[in-house]
């Protein structure tokens, strides 16, 4: 077995059996789990050198495996923790309960959602469909529309509400990126829809997988764990939901196509996205800040997926899990990143 995949197995994994025991007896477990999310993987990317090495090319069953492997560790995760944290097993408003939340919530946001990104690019019907069921069970299912047809086709435009603009803070990305995506992601169906003289609102529109099945999600968490089940669940999704937006925001600030004398906009580059050569969150993500190749090769496997060289693409000063926490702050934000743009811009 390649040890690409031993070590992206390994990376994500790890702290699976940990929240598992966290949900069912509590205790130290979650706490290993968060603090293993958190401060190990920050502490390694930062006092140890960025890894630019090339992606491993190969067969691609081993990555599919282990995307099949996360999406199903995904749902054994939020039963099991709507069941524990709704009060009947550690409850959320306990120490434990803490950690397991906020634990579980960042497996879900950067795992979870970058397995689901992955998913949703593979050209197997079944693999794309796990993807759009894992982005529906976190009522974000929109975004398997949204992210393939706008967010690749207008990146770094106007046109595409995911890529944040130079000055314009987190918060405010947030609300507009999340209703401009619902909004754009449901025109480009409805237009895909007409090309087949079909109506808007067809059977075939897969909003209506998307709203129905995140509707079902929550029938499902009430029957679960009643009314604080469903407060749990809409949590979880809401936590991860914000950091897949916050992954955008931070992958994209301030970078732009330039705009051509016709109208049209330069074609998408390496110079338009932010990167990060930082290797254990870049397995824990599962390369997900390699961002430059992923748009320029969408259904490239992310095993494959490589670091633009030095001095080729805008790099990111620290790695994107520490960059996210960042954009939280948005004067520190600016301060840090403001001048990153700039060079950017001169340089590339």
């Amino acid at each position: 077995m390649p040890r690409s995949f031993i070590a992206f197995a390994i990376a994500t994994l790890l702290p699976f059996p940990f929240l598992l025991a966290g949900a069912l007896f509590g205790g130290w477990a979650p706490w290993f789990a968060l603090l293993y999310i958190t401060l190990f993987i920050a502490g390694v990317d930062t006092f140890f050198a960025p890894r630019g090495e090339d992606g491993e090319a190969g067969d691609d069953e081993e990555a599919d495996m282990l995307s099949l492997i996360l999406a199903g560790v995904r749902g054994v995760l939020l039963i099991l923790m709507i069941w524990s944290l709704s009060g009947h097993g550690v409850g959320l408003l306990s120490f434990e309960g803490f950690a397991l939340f906020a634990a579980t919530g960042l497996f879900l946001g950067q795992v979870s959602n970058s397995n689901a990104h992955e998913l949703i690019h593979r050209g197997q019907r079944h693999l794309h469909l796990i993807g759009v069921a894992i982005y529906t069970s976190l009522l974000f299912g929109h975004h398997a529309s949204a992210h393939r047809y706008v967010h690749h086709t207008h990146v770094g435009t106007p046109k595409d509400p995911n890529t944040s603009r130079l000055n314009e803070n987190f918060w405010r990305f947030l609300k507009r990126a999340w209703i401009g995506s619902f909004r754009a992601g449901l025109a480009v169906e409805q237009v895909r829809l007409k090309r087949q003289d079909l109506q808007p609102w067809d059977v075939k529109n897969p909003y209506w997988i998307y709203l129905g099945g995140g509707a079902l999600c929550v029938l499902i968490a009430l029957l679960i764990g009643g009314i604080s089940g469903v407060i749990v669940y809409l949590a979880l999704c809401a936590f991860a939901q914000t950091q897949l937006m916050v992954s955008d925001y931070v992958q994209h600030y301030g970078l732009q196509r330039r705009e051509l004398e016709d109208g049209s906009y330069e074609p998408v580059g390496i110079q338009h996205s932010w990167n990060s050569p930082h290797w254990l969150s870049s397995l824990w993500m599962l390369n997900a800040p390699r961002h430059s190749d992923h748009h320029a090769h969408p259904a490239k496997p992310y095993p494959s997926l490589e670091n633009p060289a030095k001095g080729e693409a805008p790099m990111l000063p620290y790695a994107l899990p520490i960059m996210a926490c960042i954009a939280l702050w948005p004067k520190l934000w600016k301060r840090v990143m403001n001048p990153q743009v700039e060079a950017s811009r001169k340089f590339f």
